[in-house]
């Protein structure tokens, strides 16, 4: 018959095989990229603007979540039937993004609405008054000859 004290022994023997066993797995399942079990969600938010209103849609979604998928969780498309993910572009904080880029930890989605004017030729208008005001320095007539002024 065995002593007390030896069976205890093996006792912890086999308890410490399993839980090295098990620690093991588990630290073999995360090394091998496998996700855990309990899979921790990241915070986002997806931003529409118009003129006169924005709206910002705060999320919590699965990790590897691509912008796309922001989206239609966000249901935005909804409030803003106008928004056609083939027209709109989209970003994140500002940056240009394709819609299958994974989303990280606190990105904000930006939907942005189709430009009204041309920039460049909005700039080269200004630029032209510009220039206009600076030649003349009078006053404009109607058929945009400058006038001179009198100084009194």
């Amino acid at each position: 018959m065995e002593k007390p004290e030896q069976q205890e022994s093996e006792m912890n023997t086999t308890v410490d095989k399993t839980e090295t066993s098990t620690s093991l797995e588990t630290t073999a399942a995360v090394g091998d990229g496998a996700e855990p079990a309990v899979a921790k969600k990241i915070h986002v938010e997806v931003a529409y603007a118009l003129p006169d209103k924005q709206v910002i849609i705060p999320l919590e979604v699965e990790p590897g979540t691509t912008l796309e998928q922001a989206v239609a969780l966000s249901g935005i498309t909804e409030q803003f039937p106008e928004i056609d993910l083939n027209v709109n572009k989209v970003g994140i904080f500002s940056k240009l993004s394709k819609r299958d880029t994974v989303l990280r930890e606190h990105d904000r989605v930006e939907i942005y609405r189709p430009l009204i004017a041309d920039p460049k030729k909005v700039r080269k208008e200004r630029a032209a008054q510009g220039k206009k005001m600076k030649k003349g320095g009078g006053e404009e007539t109607e058929k945009g000859a400058t006038k001179a002024v009198e100084k009194g």
